[in-house]
């Protein structure tokens, strides 16, 4: 991305760039989980075995529920049921797990991002590959590639993080965080950790190319122009431009990669593409955008507050180290 350079002038150093994201994801996630939760449990509404005892006959011959059965329904009127039937508590379940995954992830894909980018450009600019002007596709390359390799460190924090926030009160199947860990371990092996791991590297890697890509490409025109110089409103307008554009593009891929992780132990589905094949069924194209505006909502929101925070973090310890 276009790094904003601290006072003295010097581009912050990697493991700056590293810190600096890792802890402002953990800003993000805090103040953005209760929306994150809502999405959750919207994503998941509606499923088959969910509307088992009010099945409704329909076109596909897939049982299917009338909207006024639908539990959930909008972003803030979630918010409100979760908060009366549950306690305002359970709007931040999994945000344990949330926070040691945006550790041990967005310092990988965020963090890193610009010495990748750098590096695909240093290296075809060698091989004699000139691109395009904004080198656009060896961006999206470089936000692939630390989308993809953070998630080797993350996926079971976010299997974790899904399941808690999913479980609702009268149905609680873990005590904790810790308990979360121990019982997939246990009742689904090691391997239950990494349940959808490779519907979660597609997703993270589309979302983490068009996500930083987008905040890159909107930041640099808005300095380019000089409609804004290098600080705050700039970096808000960026991360808010960020977040739609990655919210058009990745909420396909978050909708099947939740069912996958809740419905992984049930059988329910055979795989990613099984689950994929059976909400075009039963919804058409329209099933794959379920929850979009809490995801909008809670993307854009998580834009702001993670580059705005990011931005002044680089600045923080960059002076301090200098």
């Amino acid at each position: 991305m276009v790094t904003s350079k601290p006072p003295s002038g010097k581009t912050p150093s990697v493991p700056v760039k590293f810190v600096s994201a890792g802890l402002a994801a953990c800003v993000a996630e805090m103040i953005t989980i209760p929306l994150d939760t809502a999405k959750v449990r919207l994503q998941i509404q509606g499923e088959k075995a969910a509307l088992a005892a009010v099945p409704v006959s329909t076109s596909a011959g897939v049982a299917a529920s009338p909207a006024s059965t639908l539990k959930y329904q909008g972003v803030f009127r979630t918010m409100f049921i979760i908060s009366r039937e549950e306690g305002v508590r359970a709007l931040y379940n999994g945000m344990v797990a949330g926070l040691q995954r945006q550790l041990c992830f967005a310092s990988v894909r965020i963090g890193l991002y610009d010495s990748v980018k750098n590096f695909y450009i240093d290296t075809f600019k060698g091989w004699g590959y000139s691109g395009s002007s904004t080198n656009v596709e060896l961006r999206i390359c470089a936000g692939v590639t630390t989308g993809a390799t953070a998630v080797a460190f993350a996926q079971p924090t976010d299997v974790v993080k899904v399941r808690m926030q999913a479980q609702r009160l009268g149905a609680i199947r873990y005590s904790g965080c810790i308990d979360a860990y121990r019982t997939i371990a246990r009742t689904e092996g090691v391997k239950g950790l990494w349940k959808g791991v490779l519907p979660n590297i597609t997703r993270n890697a589309i979302v983490n190319a068009a996500e930083l890509v987008s905040y890159d490409l909107i930041k640099e025109a808005i300095l380019k122009r000089n409609w804004m110089s290098d600080n705050m409103p700039c970096h808000f307008v960026s991360a808010f431009g960020a977040g739609f554009c990655t919210t058009v593009i990745a909420s396909p891929v978050d909708v099947v990669k939740t069912r996958w992780y809740m419905n992984s132990a049930k059988g329910v589905y055979r795989g990613a593409f099984h689950c994929a094949a059976v909400m075009w069924k039963e919804g058409g194209p329209l099933a794959y955008y379920k929850g979009f505006m809490p995801s909008f909502l809670r993307l854009s929101t998580w834009n702001i507050a993670m580059f705005v925070t990011f931005e002044q973090f680089k600045r923080f310890f960059s002076k301090m180290v200098d």
